[in-house]
C-alpha cells in the first residue's frame, strides 16, 4: 500500500517541476547556445535542448527567471504561468497553448525531460511580455524586457539635458526640424488580391496586415471618405445601388482614411486641440499641472463606430494622440497608430515657458486627456531631432480595455509592418570631414548642411502583440529608403534597400544603391553595396527569397536579387530599358508588373552640334510593363503599354492603394489623368513638351503573360461638357475617379461626386448614385 501511494505522488512532484521555450538549430539534442536574459547568462539545472529551430527549456526554472508564478493542474497535466496581467497556459504533449484565453499554436509541444516539463522558450517568453532575439554574431539567445533596452527620460530636467545636445549639434550642423514629419504613407509577402469572398480588398503590402484607404468594401456595402463625411452605400444588387448612410464626422475628426471589418468602421484623421491651458501653481511651475497646446496645432485620432446597423453606425470609442499622422495598421482585431509630435526645443532651452509632457485621450478610460509621465517616456540611443514618437495599440473587440501608448524621444519617417513587428526609420545626416580633420561630425535631421553629406537610417523595431507595442531592437544602415516597399521581413530577418550619396555628383560621393540584411538583433549579416552608381532607387519589391530593385537616371535598370542566403545576398541579373517604374507589383511568382513613366534620353548640343554636359532623361507618358523574371539572371520585358504623353499622371505612381488587380479575374485597373499631344503637333514638339488634357477616369485592362495588356475600356465620371470646357489642363475635380473595386461581376468606380456600377466584362453602366456636395465644403 505504501509503495503504491508514494510512486504516483513522486510522479506528481516531478511533474510540478515543469518548464518551457523556443529557438535555433537541430533535432532533440542538447542546446549549445547560451541564453542571455537582460544581459546576464542564465544557468539552468535542467539543460535546454533543441528540436529543430525550437529551444526547449524547463518551465518552472524559466518562469522563475522571468519573475512569473506557476500553477500546476495535475488532473489536466496543465501548467499556468502568470506575470503582470499576462497568463500563459500549456498542456503536456499539446501543441495548443492559451495566452490570456486565446489559443496559440506551438512549433513544438510541451514534453517531459527528466521529470520536468519542457516548453518552447520563445513562445513562453513572448506570451509573458518579453522580447526574444537570436544574436547571429554571438550565437546566443537574447531575452530582454523593454526597460532593459531603453533608458527613461525620467524628468523635465533630464529632457532638457537630452535636448540640449540636439540643439548644439543642429546649431552647427544645419537647421533644426521645425515641423512634424509629413511622411506620406506609401504602401506581400504577396499583394492581397481577392479574399475567399468574391470582392476586392485594398491593395496592401503584407497579407494579413491591413492598411487604411479612402474606400473599403465588405462585399455588400461600399464605404468612402468624402470630405468630412463617410458615405456608406448598399452595393448589391448593383442595379439597386444606393446610399444608406452619410456619417458626418468633421466636427470629430478630419478623415484621411478608413478601415472596415464585419463589426467596425475605423476613421483615421486629424483634429484640432481641445485642451485648454490650466492655471499655473504659485511659485515654482509644476510641469505635471500643465495642459496647454503645443506648437504642433493638431492631434491624430482613430474613431471607432459599430457597424451592427449600417444605416446608423454608432460611436464606440475614440483614441487620440498628439502629433502628426505617420502610419496605422490593422492586424486581425488589433489596431496600431503612429504619430510624430514636435517638441518646442527653443522654448524649453530658453525657458520662455515650461512645456508639458505629452498627452493622449482614450474614451474607454476617460473623456479627459491622460498625461504621459516623463518616467514613461524612453529615448533611443544616439537619438537626434526634436520630436516624440507615439506608438499606440488596442484591441477592437475589447471596448473597455485601455489603449497601450508607448512614447519615445525620437521621430519616425517610413513605416513597415509585418504581422509580428513594426519597423520605423529615421534619417540622419552627417557632414563628411577630411581624413585629417578632428572628429567633429555634426548630425541634423531633415537638413542639408555643407556638402558632401553622408546619410544613415536608424531603424527601430517594435514587437506587435495583440494591441500591445514593445520596443525590440534598433539598427543602423547607410542611406535612406524610398518608401515602405524598400523594407521587408522574411523568415526572421529584415531586409532594407537604400540610396546613399547624390546623383548630381561625379566623384566618390555620387549616389549608390544598397541592400542590407539584418538579423533579429538588427545587426547587419549580409549586404550588397554600390549598385548602379550615379542613379537612385525608384522602386523595390521583395518576394520571399527574391528581391527586385529599379534604379534610374537616364535608363531603367531592373535588378534581380537572390536573398536566399541572409549572409550573402547576390545580384543575379539586370535589365536596362527606357523609362522607370515607380511601383512594382507581383503578377505571380515568375512575373512582375511595373508602373511608372516612359522616358527619352536627350543630349544637349551647342550651335556646332557638339554635346554639352551629360545626357538628360525626360519623362513622357505613363508606362505599364510586364516582366518575366523566371530566369533571374536574364529578366525580360514581355509587354509594355504607354498611356498618353508628358503630363499624364496617376495616383498609383505614389500610392499603391490606387491599384485594383486580380489575376483570377484577369483584371487590372487604376485611375489616370491623361495628357496627349495631337498627331498634327507631334512632329513639332520636343521631349519637354506637355500634352493637352484628354481624359480622367479609370483605365481597365485584361492582363496575362501570353497576351499582355488588353485595354477593355475606360470609365469616366466627366461629361462631354466637362471635357469641352477643360482646355489644356485639368484640376482636382469632385468628378475625378479615385478608386476602382469589384464585387462579383460588377466594377465600381468612385469619385467624390458619384459611385458608378458597371458590368465587369463589358463596362456598360448598370447604375450610378450621385453624392451631394457637403454644405460649406471647400472641396
Amino acid at each position: 500500500m505504501q509503495k503504491s501511494w508514494w510512486m504516483p505522488a513522486l510522479l506528481i512532484v516531478m511533474m510540478v517541476s515543469l518548464v518551457s521555450s523556443s529557438f535555433q538549430t537541430s533535432t532533440a539534442m542538447g542546446s549549445e547556445y547560451p541564453v542571455v536574459m537582460n544581459g546576464e547568462t542564465v544557468v539552468f539545472e535542467t539543460a535546454p535542448y533543441q528540436v529543430g529551430s525550437t529551444m526547449m527549456v524547463p518551465l518552472r526554472e524559466w518562469a522563475e527567471a522571468l519573475g512569473a508564478s506557476v500553477q500546476w493542474d495535475s488532473s489536466a497535466h496543465t501548467a499556468t504561468a502568470a506575470l503582470e496581467g499576462q497568463e500563459w497556459k500549456v498542456t503536456l504533449h499539446s501543441s495548443t497553448t492559451y495566452r490570456n484565453g486565446a489559443p496559440m499554436e506551438l512549433e513544438q509541444p510541451a514534453t517531459l525531460q527528466d521529470g520536468r516539463m519542457m516548453v518552447p522558450l520563445r513562445a513562453m517568453s513572448e506570451a509573458l511580455g518579453y522580447i526574444v532575439k537570436w544574436d547571429s554574431a554571438q550565437k546566443q539567445v537574447l531575452v530582454d524586457s523593454e526597460n532593459h533596452f531603453l533608458p527613461q527620460v525620467g524628468s523635465y530636467e533630464k529632457l532638457k539635458s537630452l535636448l540640449a545636445s540636439t540643439v548644439e549639434m543642429n546649431m552647427s550642423g544645419g537647421t533644426l526640424q521645425l515641423a512634424e514629419s509629413a511622411v506620406a504613407m506609401d504602401s506581400i509577402s504577396k499583394a492581397k488580391e481577392a479574399s475567399s469572398a468574391d470582392f476586392s480588398a485594398t491593395n496592401i503590402q503584407v497579407q494579413g496586415v491591413d492598411e487604411g484607404d479612402l474606400v473599403k468594401t465588405d462585399g455588400n456595402y461600399i464605404y468612402q471618405v468624402n470630405g468630412g463625411r463617410i458615405i456608406i452605400a448598399a452595393a448589391t444588387p448593383a442595379d439597386d445601388l444606393h446610399i444608406v448612410a452619410t456619417l458626418d464626422v468633421q466636427d470629430v475628426v478630419q478623415p484621411t482614411e478608413i478601415y472596415v471589418d464585419d463589426s467596425f468602421l475605423i476613421v483615421v484623421g486629424s483634429a484640432p486641440y481641445r485642451i485648454q491651458p490650466q492655471p499655473l501653481n504659485e511659485g515654482k511651475v509644476q510641469i505635471q499641472d500643465l495642459a496647454m497646446p503645443r506648437l504642433s496645432s493638431h492631434t491624430t485620432k482613430a474613431v471607432i463606430y459599430s457597424l451592427e446597423n449600417r444605416e446608423k453606425p454608432t460611436f464606440v470609442r475614440e483614441v487620440e494622440l498628439e502629433g502628426g499622422y505617420v502610419a496605422s495598421r490593422k492586424i486581425g482585431e488589433s489596431f496600431y497608430l503612429v504619430t510624430n509630435q514636435y517638441i518646442d526645443v527653443y522654448a524649453i532651452m530658453n525657458e520662455r515657458k515650461p512645456i508639458p509632457a505629452p498627452f493622449y485621450r482614450d474614451t474607454a478610460q476617460s473623456e479627459e486627456p491622460i498625461q504621459i509621465g516623463y518616467e514613461q517616456i524612453k529615448y533611443f540611443p544616439d537619438f537626434s531631432g526634436s520630436s516624440y514618437l507615439h506608438v499606440a495599440g488596442f484591441r477592437l473587440n475589447e471596448e473597455k480595455e485601455p489603449v497601450n501608448v508607448s512614447t519615445y524621444l525620437g521621430a519616425g519617417e517610413q513605416v513597415y509592418a509585418s504581422r509580428e513587428h513594426l519597423y520605423v526609420t529615421l534619417t540622419q545626416y552627417e557632414e563628411e570631414k577630411p581624413s585629417d580633420a578632428p572628429d567633429t561630425k555634426k548630425k541634423a535631421i531633415s537638413s542639408l548642411p555643407v556638402r558632401p553629406l553622408k546619410s544613415t537610417s536608424q531603424v527601430y523595431k517594435f514587437r506587435l502583440d495583440e494591441g500591445k507595442v514593445r520596443y525590440a531592437a534598433d539598427g543602423t544602415v547607410p542611406g535612406t529608403p524610398i518608401n515602405q516597399f524598400a523594407m521587408d521581413e522574411h523568415n526572421g530577418v529584415f531586409r532594407i534597400a537604400t540610396t546613399t550619396g547624390d546623383m548630381w555628383r561625379t566623384d566618390e560621393y555620387t549616389s549608390k544603391n544598397n541592400l542590407y540584411v539584418l538579423d533579429e538583433t538588427m545587426s547587419i549579416t549580409g549586404q550588397i553595396e554600390g549598385i548602379a552608381p550615379g542613379e537612385r532607387i525608384y522602386s523595390v519589391r521583395f518576394m520571399g527569397d527574391k528581391g527586385y530593385m529599379v534604379t534610374f537616371k537616364t535608363v531603367d535598370p531592373l535588378f534581380a536579387l537572390d536573398l536566399s542566403d541572409p549572409t550573402s545576398p547576390q545580384v543575379l541579373g539586370a535589365l536596362k530599358i527606357p523609362g522607370y517604374s515607380d511601383y512594382l507589383h507581383p503578377y505571380d511568382e515568375n512575373h512582375l508588373i511595373g508602373f511608372g513613366k516612359e522616358a527619352v534620353e536627350v543630349t544637349q548640343k551647342d550651335s556646332s552640334g557638339r554635346a554639352i554636359g551629360q545626357p538628360q532623361a525626360y519623362y513622357q507618358g505613363m508606362k505599364v510593363a510586364l516582366f518575366d523574371v523566371s530566369d533571374m539572371t536574364q529578366p525580360i520585358e514581355l509587354f509594355s503599354e504607354t498611356i498618353g504623353d508628358r503630363g499624364t499622371e496617376s495616383e498609383l505612381l505614389y500610392n499603391h492603394r490606387a491599384l485594383l488587380f486580380s489575376k483570377e479575374k484577369n483584371l487590372l485597373a487604376f485611375p489616370v489623368t491623361v495628357a496627349e499631344i495631337s498627331e498634327a503637333n507631334r512632329k513639332k514638339m520636343d521631349p519637354f513638351s506637355h500634352g493637352d488634357f484628354t481624359f480622367q477616369g479609370a483605365y481597365v485592362y485584361s492582363l496575362d503573360p501570353d497576351n499582355g495588356f488588353q485595354l477593355r475600356g475606360k470609365v469616366t465620371h466627366l461629361t462631354e461638357e466637362d471635357r469641352a470646357k477643360a482646355g489644356q489642363s485639368w484640376y482636382d475635380s469632385r468628378k475625378n475617379v479615385q478608386r476602382i473595386l469589384y464585387i462579383g461581376d460588377t466594377l465600381y468606380t468612385l469619385s467624390p461626386s458619384e459611385i458608378r456600377a458597371s458590368d465587369l466584362n463589358t463596362l456598360e453602366p448598370i447604375q450610378n448614385v450621385a453624392i451631394p456636395e457637403e454644405s460649406g465644403s471647400g472641396y
